[in-house]
């Protein structure tokens, strides 16, 4: 008789554990689309990529431009000194560098302004993934990336990204 009483308190302790164990089932966004697809995230990728590209076409143009001092100064080699030439050659090679740190620079600049970017829509995401798993009573959200199967019914991310864009329209990046 103790036996019966010991084996359905264990059976009962068990079918309350897998009960409770189902109710803490950790949840997953998909952290990087989230970024790439909100309203915020795709207004800075849209600035940052015109920047980009405005920049890279400008150091171009430079570049065209000194291909065609450097075809100059190659055509008066034989007309002027060699002193001469030397120094044009000398002024033509600091115009390339100073492109060269342009380029750098502007990267750089464009760099930062994505981890800038990045970390403003992380900071604004975490309240709002706090408020939502207390009003759900979720325990655990999981980035998409560290997951390696997973139901797809515990898949947050579209809740998520509806509620961000909702309160993050844009973000500032000058």
């Amino acid at each position: 008789m103790k036996n019966i009483n010991k084996i359905i308190t264990l059976l009962l302790i068990l079918i309350f554990s897998q009960t409770n164990l189902s109710a803490d089932v950790p949840y997953y966004v998909d952290f990087k689309y989230i970024l790439n697809q909100s309203s915020a995230g795709k207004g800075a990728q849209k600035y940052l990529k015109d920047k980009l590209n405005n920049g890279i076409k400008k150091i171009q143009d430079k570049e065209k431009n000194i291909q065609v001092e450097e075809k100059k100064i190659i055509q008066q080699k034989k007309l002027i000194s060699a002193d001469e030439y030397k120094k044009k050659v000398n002024d033509l090679r600091k115009k390339v560098s100073s492109i060269r740190d342009e380029r750098n620079k502007l990267l750089e600049s464009v760099q930062k302004q994505r981890a800038n970017a990045r970390n403003e829509l992380l900071k604004n995401l975490n309240p709002i993934l706090r408020t939502y798993m207390k009003e759900k009573k979720i325990r655990m959200v999981l980035d998409k990336k560290g997951l390696l199967l997973a139901d797809e019914n515990l898949d947050i991310t579209d809740e998520i990204l509806k509620i961000l864009n909702n309160k993050l329209k844009s973000i500032k990046l000058n």
